[in-house]
């Protein structure tokens, strides 16, 4: 299939959207993981050989020889082990096995002397589990986080620029108390911050298991009774940048991982929300959209200039948040002490984190192409003058009137009420001149509270 192009692939990932995906290569391909593989290997043997106990001596030209085998890994090498594992190599009968496959390949690559601590004591799941997390954790950092964080930035930016523009709420899709767009925005890029804050915290725990083919240290102990292998695992998936975890059967519970799946989760929630309000925005014409040279926005209707950008970030935050769930419930569960279910599953990890970010390149897009409209928020506020209702009722309570909500009520519930209906109501009232005065100072376009200071509660 390789030497097809991009238009014959299986999965759009590949294909229509391998631009976007292109960054998370080096994470979520086969290749990385190949990688991976090797440097968990080649680890366990420089660690191996700094216990007393073990005959294996390694000086530091030998361990950069060794790390220089994932270091400069490169597409040949992943042939090769492709190859083992599928056809057989160097004399090698196909293994059926990818993790032995990498054994292998190591044997080759290294002096007879070490091949007998090559994979010493380990199952595929020690090697596998560790793997998958020396790439999820940069993938996540290096790659989700940036792209999250662009979107934040950009709600940041319009909260800034457009504080105090007002505009008219909708609850329940009614007309409701006015506010700001930069308040609205500054609303999804605090709880984007938020989001972020539980990524990062979720990267930043995941937890490896080395401790062999049913969690026991079974064979590491049959070998070597007097070494304490379980401060030795410690050390070793430490010393990886991960958290240890000392209990396991033969698969790491993955509670990190569904740990991790849902923070993603949560922050594609406030994506697909913000995608959802900015779709409506632009149907409300509150946003305008700045049409790109030679862009056709519809194959029959020339005037179109359609919100794709935000479309397409709902559909892959919401594909994005369904292999989310599934893979979220489904690595946490094995049969009795290991089966092999989750494996291929964990070969779509890369797959949900490149819809992620689709999502959050198409909403850094769409918000870099919209412009609010200040002139039709204006006159949208000034054709729903009943919003101030609200302010109306609530300074006649600080009155004293007990009727106030349902006086204004009668004059407005169900029906349009203009400016000049509450002047009328405003005349009628007993109250002092002050207080009429303050009534008549009201305006749709002037309720907006303390929404443009608000914006003042974003961190940089």
């Amino acid at each position: 299939m390789s030497h097809r192009s991009a238009l014959h692939a299986v999965s759009p990932l590949d294909g229509r959207y391998a631009r976007y995906t292109e960054p998370l290569v080096p994470y979520a391909s086969e290749a990385a993981l190949m990688r991976a593989r090797v440097e968990v290997e080649v680890e366990y043997l420089c660690a191996l050989a700094d216990l007393d106990a073990v005959p294996l001596t390694l000086d530091e030209d030998n361990r950069e020889l060794l790390r220089d085998r994932y270091r400069q890994f490169s597409e040949t090498d992943a042939k090769a082990i492709k190859q083992l594992e599928t056809e057989g190599w160097a004399g090698y009968e196909a293994t059926n096995h990818d993790v032995k496959a990498v054994e292998y390949f190591l044997r080759e690559h290294t002096a007879d002397r070490i091949h007998p601590w090559i994979h010493f004591g380990l199952t595929s799941e020690d090697v596998n589990n560790l793997a998958h997390r020396l790439l999820l954790q940069p993938a996540v950092e290096e790659v989700l986080v940036p792209a999250l964080r662009e979107v934040r930035d950009a709600l940041a930016d319009l909260a800034r620029e457009h504080r105090d523009l007002p505009m008219l709420a909708r609850t329940h899709g009614q007309p409701a108390t006015p506010t700001t767009f930069g308040k609205e925005m500054a609303v999804y890029a605090a709880r984007l911050g938020r989001a972020l804050g539980r990524i990062k915290e979720a990267a930043d725990g995941l937890s490896g298991k080395l401790a062999g083919a049913s969690g026991t240290y079974a064979a590491h102990h049959a070998a070597y009774p007097d070494v304490d292998w379980r401060s030795f695992s410690a050390a070793f998936v430490e010393s990886l940048g991960l958290e240890h975890t000392p209990l396991a059967t033969q698969v790491n519970p993955c509670d990190d991982l569904a740990t991790l799946f849902d923070a993603l989760r949560g922050a594609n929630n406030v994506v697909l929300d913000l995608n959802l309000d900015c779709w409506l925005y632009v149907s409300q014409r509150y946003l305008g959209q700045e049409a790109v040279a030679g862009e056709t926005g519809s194959s029959t209707m020339p005037h179109k200039v359609n919100p794709i950008d935000f479309e397409n970030g709902e559909g892959n935050c919401s594909k994005a948040n369904s292999d989310l769930v599934f893979l979220g419930d489904y690595v946490t569960d094995s049969r009795l002490q290991r089966d092999l279910s989750d494996s291929t599953v964990k070969r779509n990890m890369g797959a949900a984190l490149a819809h992620c970010l689709i999502g959050y390149q198409k909403t850094a897009r769409g918000l870099e192409k919209v412009v609010p409209r200040e002139d039709v928020m204006r006159e949208d506020l000034e054709r729903n003058p009943e919003v101030i209702g609200e302010a109306v009722q609530t300074i006649l309570r600080r009155e004293g009137r007990a009727d106030a909500y349902e006086q204004v009520k009668e004059l407005t519930r169900g029906q349009r009420a203009s400016i000049a209906d509450f002047r009328d109501l405003f005349d009628e009232l007993d109250v002092d001149d002050s207080v009429r005065e303050e009534l008549r100072a009201l305006t749709p376009a002037g309720y907006t509270g303390l929404g443009d200071e608000l914006v003042d509660e974003l961190d940089d």
